[in-house]
């Protein structure tokens, strides 16, 4: 698979992605734990179909330290019972947070009812933004079919 342009070699692009990623610096420097980022980030990733972010993140997580056996039961975590309550509540979010064309009444309040039990004020905020950085990048992606396979952890700084 060829991208349809080469997004990163662009000036234009360059200046968009440059905000996206101040923006994802921001939250990487949050409170809300690590793992519960890529947990996230891999999620919203696979939902999306987004094989370039899915590589980078499950590569990321990996070499974070992330077990091989949560990496591979993100997609099956409501029966995976290696994840956290707390992971849970994120993951939820992230889900019906990437679906909401889906779903008519967008995020249930049960959801974030849930979420708000395990991170304070500054982690949901941390944790919605996320989530909508993660989507942004995955439509980049996948609008533009960037190849996935290739990522090697820390890459891109």
């Amino acid at each position: 698979m060829e991208p349809r342009l080469n997004y990163f070699g662009n000036s234009l692009a360059g200046k968009v992605l440059k905000h996206i990623n101040s923006a994802s610096k921001v939250l990487v420097d949050s409170t809300l734990p690590h793992a519960t980022q890529e947990l996230v980030k891999i999620r919203a990733s696979q939902i999306n179909g987004c094989g370039f972010c899915t590589d980078m993140h499950t590569k990321d997580a990996a070499h974070a330290g992330e077990t091989s056996l949560r990496l591979n039961l993100i997609a099956a975590w409501r029966e995976a019972t290696c994840f956290t309550d707390a992971e849970r509540a994120a993951l939820e979010l992230a889900e019906q947070g990437t679906r909401i064309a889906d779903a008519a009444g967008g995020v249930t309040d049960e959801a974030w009812a849930n979420a708000a039990k395990y991170y304070d004020e500054d982690q949901l905020v941390a944790l919605m933004s996320l989530i909508a950085v993660i989507n942004s990048y995955n439509r980049i992606n996948v609008i533009n079919q960037q190849p996935a396979g290739d990522y090697k952890p820390g890459m891109f700084g």
